[in-house]
């Protein structure tokens, strides 16, 4: 009788996860660790007639991965089509690689300790977790977990942690640059007044074009607005109310905040683009139902995802694997607002 997968597994001390994905010609495991597992699966006699070319989502299933979305203060983490097509990638993924996909929400003060703990008894085999309204003390109390674990829409530069996050400095440094370029000046900033390591990371995009271009990076307009369309608009209105005279151009953290700004622009009289051209980041489909259509920079969503799962399988399948960060690249979209 020939060996199974299982014995394979067993008999190497290999997790099962790897041997399948060896066999069965995956993704996410080690060139070492498959041509191990595969010559000894020859050497043993293994049946590979019984290996199917068959459609990923129907492959073996090898367990069940958690999805955790920490939500702060949910100005971010919200049912927008960003982290919709996000989510959608992540279920892609775990068809893709055999895992079962369970979806569960962390607020802000509960307890950590409880979830890992349930998560693990239910025998779920790593995690991805959402860290886009997360700081570095907030995902402490997953330090400690044993589960291989992917940060996703994040990065701590001081913690040890697999993570796969937007290249942010490239998207809004090319952002920047083109503003510059485009209306020969100086661009303002609308800035999320809520504190996100993206926009953080936006920020410091944003000031090295400006610097690139030879400019004071103090001379730059700076408005803190909510970073949702309806809280930007507000924020916009009641400083264009107040006399605020608007720049020639702005950088938006997000597109919520350009759409909401624009919304308040055009109340007050100003022609987009042109008396004030605005240019956001991500590329929500609002920014195509927007009048004018917004210049946007292109974040891959799904792409995304579907990277987080692969990152977590290759984890699964080798636990010594070095921590790694994965910078996914962006777009420039051209549109009509700049």
């Amino acid at each position: 009788m020939s060996v199974t997968a299982k014995e394979i597994a067993r008999e190497l001390n290999i997790s099962a996860a790897a041997v399948s994905m060896a066999l069965n010609n995956k993704p996410g495991v080690s060139t070492a660790t498959r041509k191990k597992i595969i010559e000894y699966a020859k050497e043993r006699g293994y049946d590979f007639s019984r290996i199917e070319e068959k459609n990923p989502a129907k492959s073996e299933i090898l367990g069940t991965i958690a999805f955790i979305l920490f939500r702060k203060h949910g100005a971010v983490v919200s049912d927008t089509p960003f982290f919709s097509q996000l989510s959608e990638g992540i279920d892609q993924g775990c068809k893709e690689f055999g895992y079962h996909l369970n979806i569960h929400y962390l607020y802000e003060g509960e307890d950590v300790a409880a979830l890992l703990d349930t998560i693990t008894r239910i025998g779920c085999k790593g995690i991805i977790l959402l860290g886009t309204e997360m700081q570095p003390q907030d995902f402490a109390p997953f330090t400690g977990t044993t589960l291989p674990l992917v940060l996703l829409d994040a990065c701590f530069d001081r913690l040890s942690v697999n993570c796969v996050m937007i290249n942010n400095v490239q998207g809004a440094c090319q952002a920047a640059s083109y503003l510059i370029n485009k209306c020969k000046t100086q661009p303002g900033y609308l800035r999320s007044s809520y504190a996100i390591c993206n926009f953080d990371q936006r920020a410091d995009g944003f000031y090295k074009a400006i610097r690139e271009h030879g400019m004071a990076t103090s001379k730059s307009q700076v408005h803190l607005l909510t970073p949702s369309t309806e809280g930007a608009y507000s924020d916009m209105l009641e400083l264009l109310n107040q006399g605020e005279e608007p720049a020639r151009c702005y950088f938006a953290d997000n597109d919520l905040i350009a759409c909401g700004a624009i919304r308040a622009l055009t109340e007050k009289g100003y022609r987009i683009p042109e008396d004030v051209a605005v240019m956001g980041f991500d590329d929500m489909p609002i920014a195509t139902y927007i009048n004018p259509p917004l210049t946007t920079i292109q974040v891959p969503k799904l792409n995304m995802g579907k990277t987080a799962v692969r990152r977590l399988a290759q984890l699964i399948a080798d636990e010594g694997e070095v921590p790694e960060k994965i910078e996914i690249g962006t777009t420039l979209v051209r549109r009509k607002s700049v």
